[in-house]
């Protein structure tokens, strides 16, 4: 028997599948999110979704001090009974929602002094979108961020044109998104019906200024973004020339040295700032 199926019988843990609980089982698997962290002894380590601690208890073993975000209660107290019993000490145990500390301005991270830190995680993939984009938008953005998340998911964050989606464009604005590797469905208690993929997402300085060092607006930037997804199977014109005049749309189009006739995939996260810029501030 594993030490997972030891843990699992002792604490009677049965994965709840409304939280999207899907334990990470495969210890190679393991180790390789801890060397794409490249933790440090002086790390601090962001966990969201920790469950029985099989990710906890190796980032421990090399981090300054863990903080997990667990949102099941009964979970929580599991994993303290289980830390407790290795004698770790360096992991704190918040019992909260993780989309809930945005609400409350980061108070988990003024409270423990955070404000150098990684995202090390196997999270539940509802998640996903919600979370990468709310910590890539905060004021206090970590250093790097290594998630486990939907094989399909990453791929599309990281696509590149004729591959773009409103999703790719969100996290490749504010950071530099790879996939480190694959991981088959198998390496989970109990299996997902997708595989996974781990990736490593690099938040980067300076991008909210285009080529002219003007801040960029993000709200103005992603309604045009948005407006420009709108309808997938339309051309980037036709979603466009609903919210701008139409005349502008084209001719900034062929300045930029895109065809009219294309649509919001094939656009890379530079020819959206060349277009907001002469949108938004040409003749303005």
């Amino acid at each position: 028997m594993t030490e997972f199926q030891n843990i699992l019988k002792k604490y009677n843990i049965k994965p709840n599948k409304f939280m999207g609980q899907n334990f990470l089982i495969d210890k190679n698997i393991l180790n390789k999110i801890i060397k794409t962290a490249d933790i440090k002894s002086n790390d601090v380590i962001l966990e969201i979704g920790p469950g029985p601690g099989m990710l906890t208890i190796e980032l421990a073993k090399k981090a300054k001090k863990i903080v997990t975000i667990e949102k099941d209660k009964k979970m929580c107290v599991i994993l303290q009974k289980i830390l407790d019993v290795k004698n770790i000490k360096n992991v704190e145990i918040i019992n909260t929602d993780i989309l809930k500390i945005f609400n409350s301005q980061f108070s988990i991270f003024n409270k423990f002094s955070i404000t150098n830190y990684k995202i090390v995680a196997n999270i539940p993939y509802y998640l996903t979108s919600p979370l990468i984009r709310k910590f890539l938008e905060t004021d206090n953005p970590p250093s790097e961020i290594i998630l486990m998340i939907q094989k399909e998911v990453a791929e599309r964050i990281c696509a590149k044109p004729p591959k773009m989606s409103l999703l790719s464009v969100a996290v490749q604005f504010y950071a530099k998104p790879e996939i480190i590797a694959l991981v088959s469905k198998n390496c989970f208690y109990p299996a997902p019906k997708i595989d996974s993929a781990i990736i490593k997402i690099i938040p980067q300085a300076n991008t909210n200024y285009d080529k002219s060092d003007r801040k960029i607006d993000t709200e103005k930037f992603f309604r045009l973004v948005k407006t420009g997804f709108s309808a997938k199977r339309k051309m980037l014109f036709n979603n466009l020339k609903s919210e701008f005049q139409s005349s502008n749309v084209k001719s900034i189009l062929k300045n930029i040295g895109l065809n009219p006739n294309c649509r919001a995939e094939n656009l890379s996260i530079d020819d959206w700032i060349k277009l907001y810029t002469l949108l938004f501030y040409v003749d303005k």
